[in-house]
């Protein structure tokens, strides 16, 4: 007879399922919360740099996960907008938005299955 994994914890030992989610390319991560939350806030800042410094991350990785995201992409989700007077800023596109929702989305399934699979635990 094969038990179930409440007979094999102890009882109200509060378990939980958790767990990341991203998109994998290849052998790495290519999409996931960090990427999400860099273009969101280009999206509100209008700037890489001014991002960036909200996330406390470097200008340079920034700009790494700005140029391996646009690489993978059939068509680029950042676009740099060139300086004048005021200097350049940054736009994200509607396939930025787009791959976002996506991850929303797909996150929220993920959270209701975790929660299922943590309430299986449960005496």
């Amino acid at each position: 007879m094969t038990k179930s994994i409440k007979d094999i914890l102890i009882k109200d030992l509060n378990a939980r399922v958790n767990g990341s989610l991203w998109l994998e390319v290849g052998d790495g991560h290519f999409f996931g919360p960090g990427p999400v939350e860099l273009l969101e806030r280009i999206a509100e800042t209008g700037s890489i740099s001014n991002a960036a410094k909200e996330m406390k991350m470097s200008y340079k990785k920034a700009w790494e996960l700005i140029n391996r995201l646009n690489a993978q992409m059939a068509t680029p989700v950042v676009i740099p907008q060139a300086g004048g007077e005021k200097g350049g800023g940054s736009i994200i596109t509607s396939e930025a938005i787009e791959l976002i929702k996506y991850h929303r989305l797909l996150r929220k399934r993920f959270a209701d299955f975790l929660e299922k699979e943590t309430k299986r635990l449960k005496f």
